[in-house]
């Protein structure tokens, strides 16, 4: 319960900072909520290569998504036409609920694909009502959003259940490689 309490206050400063035109409050926010997992988790150093992982692919799809021109954001822009920082250190914070609290969709792809489809439209869609984000071309943005988050979120939890540094007795960490 108290990984979906960190990442919820986690999400919604960054949002909600962002919206204000203050990210890196939000980003501070974050990145005490990521070290704190940090420091909770049983082999941490394993636990960071996943969330550097999803930062590194957060940073490619939003950048993807803000280069055509479907999403913006209002601000933390480092460099145009790039996602901006807040929303890449949101997606090392999504990192820490893979292992925790949604450690329930490994194993089921069906349901990590249904999740992703479903999860991922609607957080933009509610940063977007909270004015962190703007959603240009609506449909689009929405169907890249459900195309983006159903084949990334299978992927995803693959990567968690690699590189598990939440429990010493499940851990799997192991180079990644594709089966």
């Amino acid at each position: 319960m108290l990984n979906v309490v960190v990442f919820q206050v986690g999400w919604f400063s960054a949002v909600m900072t962002a919206a204000n035109n203050i990210p890196l409050v939000g980003v501070l926010v974050m990145s005490l909520a990521i070290a704190l997992h940090l420091r909770l988790a049983e082999l941490p150093r394993v636990e960071l290569v996943l969330v550097l992982l999803c930062g590194t692919i957060g940073a490619v799809f939003d950048t993807f998504l803000v280069g055509f021109g479907w999403v913006d954001y209002p601000s933390g822009y480092l460099l145009g036409g790039a996602a901006p920082y807040w929303i890449v250190a949101m997606w090392m914070l999504f990192a820490t609920t893979l292992n925790v609290s949604l450690r329930w969709l490994r194993g089921n792809h069906i349901l990590a694909v249904l999740f992703g489809l479903a999860g991922g439209p609607l957080a933009y869609f509610t940063g977007e009502k909270l004015g962190g984000i703007v959603l240009v071309d609506f449909s689009a943005a929405m169907l890249a959003l459900g195309i983006g988050w159903g084949v990334m979120m299978p992927f995803l939890t693959l990567l968690a259940t690699r590189f598990d540094g939440t429990n010493r007795r499940t851990n799997t960490a192991q180079p990644l490689i594709l089966d």
